[in-house]
């Protein structure tokens, strides 16, 4: 895939901070190093538009990134395991809550699980969230590339366990990309 206009625009801790241009967004949740940012930068064909790093927790803020004039993909701090004070987790806690609650331009989801982890307990907190509120949401499985055959079989079998079906990416290969770009496609013209 060649890459797309895509450029960053803010990064925001505040939701009176977030863009107020009423363009569409598409979401990207999930625990901290999962895939995130890797996700986005394959998306979009830019290795190094949003910040990856192996230490989770780098993501620290909400970063709208846009594409094509069109809309924004939005990356947002994972949680879990970030090695941060209680106090910011709480604030990101609070921050993503009022984001995915109240943001009229989040039109969808893409909710990602690490293939060799799995559901844990806030991913499903999160889906059962998004189930309720009515927010349309697509399961990404990172990091396939990481695993044998059997193993990538093993861990999207748990996925689908939760009445899902994920959607296997690799940031190596590029697997996946071209199917989530469908579904966030598909979204954008149904608006």
């Amino acid at each position: 895939m060649s890459s797309l206009k895509a450029e960053f625009v803010v990064s925001s801790g505040k939701p009176d901070t977030f863009p107020s241009d009423r363009l569409p967004e598409i979401a990207f949740l999930g625990r901290s190093n999962v895939g995130k940012s890797s996700l986005i930068n394959a998306l979009t064909g830019h290795k190094k538009l949003a910040f990856t790093s192996n230490t989770p927790g780098r993501t620290q803020t909400i970063n709208f990134y846009r594409v094509d004039e069109k809309f924004y993909l939005v990356d947002l701090p994972g949680y879990g395991y970030a090695r941060v004070p209680a106090g910011f987790a709480e604030q990101w806690k609070v921050l993503i809550e009022h984001y995915l609650e109240f943001r009229e331009t989040l039109k969808f989801s893409c909710l990602i699980l690490d293939t060799r982890r799995g559901w844990m307990e806030k991913d499903l907190d999160l889906k059962r969230w998004l189930d309720h509120h009515g927010r349309p949401y697509l399961v990404v499985a990172t990091k396939t590339d990481k695993l044998n055959q059997s193993e990538q079989e093993r861990g999207l079998r748990a996925i689908r366990q939760e009445g899902v079906e994920p959607l296997p990416f690799s940031a190596l290969s590029g697997r996946g990309v071209r199917e989530i770009w469908q579904a966030i496609t598909t979204t954008l013209q149904a608006r």
